[in-house]
């Protein structure tokens, strides 16, 4: 089978494709045949170095397909289920292995290849604005790259729930595209002073929640962005991770929180992993969801895949096909 490998940490030059043996179920997993895998920026963080895994190595960790085989105990799945997934590393591949649990059905009102593309960051948006803190009317929130694949469904999603959302883009074109997904008021980041342009915008407060997945560069803009006991939730790394600080920094800034969550957490158990998808899945069904799909690559343009979405100039989700 086809499988996109690494066996040295560095840029995307390290990614090449390979024949592999294609892999048969152990107990309690399946087989799936991949339509589609989803890129992220988290493959790009294994493919560097900043998150170690064993080498060499598979990457990616999210798609869509059918199931082939099953093995011993599998109860939930049959042979011919379209499924999704959000944690099988290696499944920029055209089979992969996946524990049958962590995987979920797909309905066949969605395109695989959109399955494919929410499940990760549809997933993501879905914890940060239903549990990390969950949005309300009486919130206003600042989305840093609100034109990429987590901020476009994170926008539409706190929405949904009655926020008012501060949308961070770079260029008039994006901002055209966040408007339509509802927000507010847009901040060209590279152009203002993010903390004054979102204090005349709160009237001198702040906002409620900062959602930064830009990492070092922004950091200190997003803790000048808050509002006294405001929570700062940095759930990317896209700029490099935030050097250590100073703990007094949000006393003095007005007792402010932050958290660093990662999908992992809020998909813990097969109940949550399954309301999750579900919830995204009916949405997109029922046309209350856009999901754009920016560029589909074949699994061998794995590495130029890469190369644009650290490049910044996508927006919205990036797609293998096998």
């Amino acid at each position: 089978m086809d499988a996109t490998r690494f066996d040295r940490t560095g840029g995307p030059d390290v990614l090449r494709m390979e024949q592999v043996a294609a892999p048969d179920p152990g107990p309690g997993e399946v087989v799936v045949e991949v339509a589609a895998a989803g890129v992220n920026f988290i493959d790009t963080y294994h493919r560097s170095g900043l998150y170690p895994v064993d080498l060499p190595s598979g990457i990616g960790l999210e798609g869509a397909g059918t199931v082939i085989a099953m093995g011993d105990g599998v109860e939930t799945r049959q042979v011919g289920d379209r499924v999704a997934w959000a944690d099988a590393m290696g499944s920029y591949a055209s089979h992969v292995a996946i524990r049958a649990e962590r995987t979920v059905p797909v309905p066949n009102a969605v395109p695989l290849e959109t399955a494919a593309a929410i499940m990760l960051q549809g997933m993501t948006a879905h914890y940060l604005t239903q549990s990390t803190t969950s949005l309300g009317e009486d919130d206003t929130v600042l989305v840093y790259a609100a034109a990429g694949g987590v901020g476009r469904i994170l926008v539409q999603l706190a929405k949904r729930r009655g926020a008012r959302v501060l949308a961070c883009t770079s260029t008039e074109a994006k901002a055209e595209e966040v408007r339509a997904l509802g927000a507010d008021e847009i901040v060209f980041y590279r152009d203002v002073d993010v903390p004054s342009a979102v204090r005349e915008m709160t009237d001198g407060q702040g906002v409620d929640v900062v959602y930064d997945s830009v990492g070092a560069d922004t950091f200190q803009w997003s803790l000048d962005s808050l509002r006294p006991r405001g929570l700062l939730v940095m759930y990317g790394n896209a700029s490099g991770p935030v050097p250590p600080f100073d703990l007094g920094l949000l006393a003095r800034k007005g007792s402010l929180y932050i958290t660093r969550p990662t999908l992992f957490s809020y998909t813990a158990t097969t109940d949550e992993l399954t309301w999750r998808a579900t919830a995204l899945f009916d949405l997109l069904a029922t046309g209350h969801l856009q999901l754009k799909v920016h560029g589909t690559y074949a699994l061998s343009d794995a590495a130029r895949a890469h190369e644009d979405l650290e490049s910044g100039t996508t927006a919205g989700k990036l797609v293998l096909r096998p």
